[in-house]
């Protein structure tokens, strides 16, 4: 018997271009990158909260030397690209206690603090100059008068008896970046380790006061980093999607789809490639090392046992288009989305990791603080001077 009908071999292998696990490639509604998702809880440690918030400076690179056993690269020197994200103290403005439903969490008591700065407040408002300004004036009352502070015991007392999850609700302090923001982004962080009544107790002597970036990671922590990518705007479908040019006398143009379909079904298909927004989506990056946490105020904070030069890790010029880190910042491998300025969301890594790679100490010989302007050839003020001499307006002075 023939097989009259035998399918031919393929020419060409033609794997799709671009995930469709990403879609809708649309504009992100949010601006902040949202926690979807917290580390599970393990209620044998003790209370400490699970994400932070910062800003992204810009890049410098690092050296380092490899200590993983095995490895190609084990005892040699590498350089790596690093980021920089500037986190100053958040302050704790409330409590969110949850409660289990038949269709998830639910809010079932929420406490704020007694004080809450403008900026915040600003937050609530979408004109502050023309508001009444009067957000939480009632709740700020409450603390003051013996009726209110039982009211506030006895919602304390009822999450401790019924709530399954306790959040904190944290403010950053735009005042601290010197960017032009004067709203403060709020989040809602929540608290892992230790039974309810330990949470709440937890997140009351937080209240109103600064979190440091420090209390909640560490260095050679693997974390991750969750936000808004670099927004492109309206790009077509050879930018967006990869597909390949169509051939030079194409009629009409050349950057686009030959075929966006068969006649029947009679509509285009949701994974056809189409031109549309590229970039500002929300994304979730996750294993990001920290390579060293900074200090606020360290005059040595790019320095290393083995470049001992005093110099902080403020690159010469600043970071362009951002400018100085003034406040604690914390040094990532790698990079992360968005452009500079760009509010990031970190978070404990929701994996329990047993990698060499994830577990690795990092020791660094040297961080970069040359010019990002130009082609930086110094590392400090003081080295530049030295082998320029001195400018005219420092020979006056």
């Amino acid at each position: 018997t023939f097989n009259f009908f035998r399918m031919s071999h393929r020419k060409f292998r033609a794997p799709r271009h671009g995930s469709l696990g990403f879609l809708p490639r649309k504009r992100c509604a949010r601006h902040r990158g949202k926690v979807k998702s917290f580390p599970k809880d393990d209620k044998s440690k003790p209370c400490h909260l699970t994400a932070f918030m910062g800003h992204k400076a810009g890049m410098t690179h690092i050296l380092r030397e490899v200590d993983r056993v095995g490895s190609r690269s084990h005892k040699k020197e590498v350089v790596e690209a690093v980021t920089i994200v500037e986190t100053p103290p958040m302050i704790a403005v409330g409590v969110v206690g949850y409660i289990e439903t038949p269709r998830g969490l639910r809010t079932f008591k929420t406490v704020f603090s007694q004080h809450i700065s403008d900026e915040c407040k600003r937050r609530f408002y979408k004109n502050w100059y023309r508001c009444k300004k009067k957000a939480h004036n009632r709740t700020g009352q409450k603390w003051a008068d013996e009726a209110g502070k039982e009211s506030i015991e006895a919602d304390f007392a009822k999450m401790k008896k019924y709530c399954v999850a306790i959040r904190v609700l944290c403010h950053t302090q735009p005042k601290l970046f010197k960017l032009r923001d004067k709203k403060a982004h709020i989040m809602e962080v929540q608290i892992n380790g230790g039974s309810i009544a330990d949470k709440v107790d937890f997140a009351r002597s937080l209240l109103e006061k600064p979190i440091s970036v420090k209390d909640l990671f560490a260095q050679n922590e693997m974390i991750d980093v969750i936000g808004v990518t670099r927004g492109h705007g309206f790009k077509g479908v050879t930018y967006r999607w990869g597909t390949k040019k169509l051939p030079r006398k194409t009629h009409k143009g050349l950057r686009k789809v030959a075929c966006i379909g068969a006649w029947h079904p009679s509509r285009v298909g949701f994974a056809v490639p189409r031109g549309g927004q590229f970039g500002y989506h929300h994304r979730t990056e996750v294993n990001k090392k920290v390579y060293r946490i900074g200090v606020k105020g360290d005059a040595k904070s790019a320095s290393t046992p083995f470049d001992l030069t005093d110099k902080p890790i403020t690159p010469m010029g600043g970071f362009h288009h951002y400018g100085l880190i003034n406040e604690d910042f914390l040094m990532l491998k790698g990079c992360v989305m968005g452009p500079r300025k760009r509010v990031l969301t970190l978070r404990k890594s929701l994996l329990t990791h047993t990698k060499r790679s994830a577990l690795e100490k990092i020791e660094l010989k040297f961080v970069d603080t040359a010019s990002k302007w130009g082609h930086g050839r110094f590392q400090t003020d003081a080295e530049k001077k030295a082998f320029q001499g001195l400018l005219k307006k420092d020979r006056e002075a």
